[in-house]
């Protein structure tokens, strides 16, 4: 199954995971590469059905607000968590959880060192359909782990533990990107 297929058949619980399951692998580009707390009580609210949403979505919104990191693929990240359902409108889940994939994948793919055409959304639009020719090491990495976290929350409750987990892998090869990527400017 594509993973536009499996993003169109998620409840709401799958949804927010993977939207924040994206964000979270993303996070080190707003030069929080040595916290991996910013958006654990998320995580933590998504585990107890919601309660605090809200509250802990500010609370990071806040934490993150006062990065400096410049560039496109940063600007995505920003745009990621700004358009966070804030929990009160239940028909936002879908539409995050999708642009989010699509934002992550982009970013994955400006970050690839082999990557060509990196920013092009048609074609992070059609990784997720389906169309894995000439994807990049990185971003098919990141289309592996976004199409387990989906597989895993469609499977059982036991899944979002599991997809936490797959985020903090993706967030530590993001973080090593990056750091790569600093040292090579210096």
């Amino acid at each position: 199954m594509s993973l536009v297929e499996l993003i169109a058949q998620a409840d709401e619980r799958g949804l927010a995971a993977s939207g924040l399951g994206c964000l979270d692998r993303c996070v080190p580009l707003l030069g929080d590469a040595e916290d991996d707390e910013t958006l654990r009580p998320l995580w933590a609210s998504l585990a107890e059905g919601g309660a605090g949403w809200g509250e802990t979505l500010a609370a990071a919104r806040d934490r993150l607000a006062d990065t400096v990191v410049d560039g496109e693929a940063a600007e995505l990240v920003r745009r990621m968590l700004g358009a966070t359902p804030d929990g009160q409108v239940p028909g936002d889940w879908r539409g995050w959880a999708d642009a989010c994939s699509v934002a992550a994948l982009q970013v994955h793919r400006m970050l690839d060192a082999g990557g060509v055409g990196g920013d092009a959304p048609d074609g992070a639009a059609g990784v997720r359909e389906g169309d894995t020719e000439g994807m990049t090491p990185l971003v098919a990495a990141e289309l592996r782990r976004q199409t387990k976290i989906l597989e895993l929350l469609a499977s059982g409750a036991g899944g979002l533990r599991q997809a936490r987990d797959l985020s903090m892998e993706g967030r530590r090869v993001l973080r090593a990107v990056v750091s790569r990527r600093a040292r090579g400017r210096a």
